[in-house]
């Protein structure tokens, strides 16, 4: 399962010709292409499969991270609990859950084992600027898992701000142990919580 997660992030796009391509791919070619370099490059590179965390967070960071829009994600997994935060408060909080995501995500690229991708066609409208993209991880001997993918275009590109796996929420799944921790510590006692999670030897610093 942690495998799905960390592909998610690799899946990024999807489009058709209905409308303008964005950067030069209109949003399923552009998951498609993402996801193909990623998996090609996790194939090709034994110390990854080998279970080379700092090789993986690299491959993460440049290929995937700029895909994702962190801010927003980080205030939906927040929700209520956002409006607490200050301007500097906030970025703080949308680095360190972008850290966190992209340990989990390059931990879980470690464990790659020939999955493969089935991308769905998105009937993208000329107008669109909030898509949902379909797909599915499939895997030898068990049942395809249904990976849905939520864009927003934001001036000239496409940005991911939530995934569902099976139906559940990445973004929502942290929601509750966020309000927690903002409820009994408040912002800054969730900023040490995260800060705490991110410190340990494997983490690899995230360009910000």
């Amino acid at each position: 399962m942690k495998f799905l997660v960390a592909l998610v992030t690799s899946l990024i796009f999807s489009a058709v010709a209905v409308a303008l391509p964005v950067n030069g791919l209109a949003p399923d070619a552009l998951i498609k292409s993402i996801s193909s370099e990623v998996i090609d490059i996790v194939k090709a590179d034994k110390e990854i499969q080998s279970g080379n965390f700092k090789k993986a967070a690299e491959l993460v960071d440049k290929k995937v991270a700029p895909h994702f829009d962190f801010m927003r994600m980080t205030r939906l997994a927040l929700g209520r609990e956002w409006r607490q935060a200050n301007a500097d408060q906030q970025k703080v909080l949308a680095n360190e859950f972008q850290t966190l995501l992209v340990r989990t995500y390059s931990k879980a690229l470690t464990e790659y084992k020939n999955q493969i991708v089935d991308v769905k066609p998105l009937a993208l409208k000329a107008a669109d600027t909030d898509v949902k993209v379909r797909s599915e991880i499939k895997q030898s001997g068990a049942k395809a898992i249904q990976l849905d993918y939520y864009l927003q275009k934001t001036n000239d590109s496409w940005k991911v701000y939530d995934i569902e796996v099976a139906g559940m929420s990445l973004v929502t799944n942290y929601r509750e142990s966020f309000a927690n921790e903002v409820r009994s510590s408040g912002i800054d006692g969730l900023i040490k919580v995260l800060q705490a999670k991110n410190k340990s030897d494997d983490t690899v610093a995230v360009k910000k």
